[in-house]
């Protein structure tokens, strides 16, 4: 199973320690290993991004910064055979900023992702 792992935090006052990142890369490294990281990366600010939705049937589109205090800051995405396994990963994760980041506090958000597998066959 596939999952998406979505990281928010507030935007940090200083940059990360260099031990942090390099936790990160080694935590990387062990996935990849592992043969259950399909892929991961940084994302920009809200500031770069813009949304969009649909409302009372018209399409509209908003610039950022959005007014969230937190931002989704990265992600990743497992291919895993539980929840459970998904958790393990990502508290690893975490736990490297937690030991290695003093202060820095964020969300990790895990969710399925859907294949094809979960809507049954084609209608015919």
């Amino acid at each position: 199973m596939r999952y998406l792992v979505l990281l928010t935090a507030a935007p940090p006052a200083s940059p990360p320690p260099p031990e942090l990142m390099a936790a990160i890369a080694a935590l990387g490294e062990d996935a990849t290993r592992a043969g259950v990281l399909l892929d991961t990366a940084g994302l920009a600010p809200s500031a770069e991004g813009s949304r969009m939705s649909v409302v009372a049937g018209r399409l509209n589109t908003t610039d950022g910064p959005f007014a969230e205090a937190k931002e989704m800051i990265s992600y990743a995405l497992y291919d895993v055979r539980d929840q459970a396994e998904a958790q393990e990963w990502t508290s690893r994760f975490m736990r490297a900023h937690q030991e290695l980041w003093p202060g820095w506090e964020g969300d990790a958000e895990i969710r399925r992702v859907f294949g094809p597998e979960d809507f049954g066959p084609p209608p015919g």
